[in-house]
């Protein structure tokens, strides 16, 4: 089957072992129920197998909503989902970590809710540095007062089951200078801040993309970078999008050509429309210091 068959969002693709496996949330359950999350396998990026359940929660499991945003990373031997999941009533959305010996699952249940239990928290994503693990994860708006979302981090143990020490604020979704021109808090009152991913270039630079909005039907892709190369570093913000077209929620992976891919889901809509795309990107050396090729 092509990509453009799967209605999907959060696209996620893992190269491994000669394959790309591309994890996703299915599309028509990704504002209400779970349908528990899917990969599909290519050996091309052109064909895919049609969707293996890769995580069908336990009886019992605690989260029976929002089941968004899989990523799939290869860690010391094993396979893990970082994911959110949600409560119909009772529980705060949370990122939490899923483990399978093989790519293609079955996943179980690893960690605890990695995200502090009284903040509504999303897409939690893997980056380790100099050996140490760490999740950095949205602190969504709906819980922050000035509805200014937020971008954390937390160090992670080095098995991925727990949170070590305290996590710390990156950045706020309103900080970059591109929120003054594409839109005022007076017209939209909610900075997200979610989707992160990160890259390192090859003159060592550490980029974060993440997305936001500045209107409905304006979800876009933007490009942050780290003023030493390091996690800990001062999150400087480039003036330019990656994407402005009501599209993200997206990751770079290389092919193994050694190609620079980036997928994500277009368009941003809750209407059955969405389909993951996969386009070729640059590296440069002007901010956003990535660009799109096609």
């Amino acid at each position: 089957m092509k990509l453009c068959d799967l209605h999907l969002r959060d696209p996620y693709i893992l190269p491994f072992d000669g394959k790309y496996y591309l994890l996703f949330s299915p599309g028509k359950f990704a504002w209400e129920g779970c349908e528990a999350f899917y990969v599909t396998i290519s050996e091309d990026l052109e064909e895919w197998s049609e969707p293996i359940k890769c995580f069908d929660p336990p009886e019992g499991f605690w989260a029976n909503n929002n089941f968004w945003a899989p990523e799939m990373h290869y860690y010391k031997g094993s396979f893990y989902i970082f994911a959110s999941f949600g409560a119909k009533v009772g529980h705060k959305r949370v990122s939490q970590i899923l483990k399978a010996d093989r790519p293609e699952g079955p996943f179980e249940v690893w960690s605890c809710p990695i995200t502090p239990s009284n903040m509504s928290c999303i897409d939690g994503t893997l980056y380790v540095e100099d050996g140490v693990p760490y999740m950095v994860y949205s602190h969504e708006v709906i819980d922050i007062p000035d509805n200014d979302g937020e971008m954390w981090c937390v160090r992670l143990s080095d098995d991925l089951k727990e949170p070590v020490g305290q996590p710390w604020v990156l950045f706020k979704g309103s900080e970059p200078s591109w929120t003054e021109y594409k839109f005022s808090l007076k017209e939209q009152p909610r900075c997200v801040a979610e989707g992160a991913f990160f890259h390192r270039t090859k003159d060592g630079k550490l980029l974060m993309i993440w997305s936001s909005h500045y209107g409905p039907g304006c979800y876009i892709e933007a490009v942050s970078y780290s003023s030493n190369g390091s996690i800990k570093g001062e999150w400087i913000h480039c003036k330019d999008l990656l994407l402005d077209n009501n599209a993200g929620h997206g990751m770079l992976f290389n092919t193994f050509d050694g190609d620079l891919k980036f997928t994500f889901h277009y368009p941003n809509t809750p209407f059955g429309e969405e389909r993951a795309q996969v386009y070729s990107v640059e590296e440069t050396t002007e901010e956003p210091f990535l660009k799109i090729v096609k």
